[in-house]
């Protein structure tokens, strides 16, 4: 449940917001390649959302402040990362990479907290298989809402 909140904070809070503090991470930064370190997509606004939702919801879901902060932490971490290796392979940004996508951003929070949140190795994989195929299945029904930009 952690996962969908945090993952989906940015994306909300790009829908509220608009244009409003979407200060791009990268700051237009172009690495050698002449391409961006992540793209304008990932925000200040989304990144700080993201982490706000993750902090606030942990106590509600049995995880203290600390674990919802580092959770929504590794989990932008994760998104950070395929987006920089999305841009290194010469996709353009909110492209579809099916599992680049969603596995790092999954993977890193819960084998970063696997022990302090009780996690075994199975439960891992499984909340990393759960989260691809929940956010292959949400996306073309966000897309139709017009929450998101694209229909993965």
């Amino acid at each position: 449940m952690l996962l969908i909140l945090v993952n989906g904070a940015p994306v909300i809070s790009r829908k509220l917001f608009k244009n409003h503090a979407a200060w791009s991470v990268d700051f237009g930064f172009r690495l050698l390649d002449q391409r961006p370190v992540f793209g304008n997509s990932k925000t200040w606004r989304g990144l700080l959302s993201a982490i706000l939702v993750g902090t606030l919801a942990a106590p509600w879901l049995g995880l203290s402040v600390t674990q919802g902060v580092l959770f929504s932490v590794f989990t932008m971490l994760g998104d950070l990362f395929s987006s920089f290796i999305k841009r290194r392979l010469g996709y353009v940004e909110s492209s579809c990479f099916r599992g680049l996508d969603t596995i790092p951003e999954s993977l890193f929070p819960i084998l970063m907290l696997q022990h302090a949140i009780g996690l075994s190795l199975f439960d891992c994989v499984l909340v990393v298989l759960l989260f691809f195929i929940l956010e292959a299945t949400l996306s073309p029904i966000l897309y139709a809402l017009h929450i998101r930009k694209r229909p993965y």
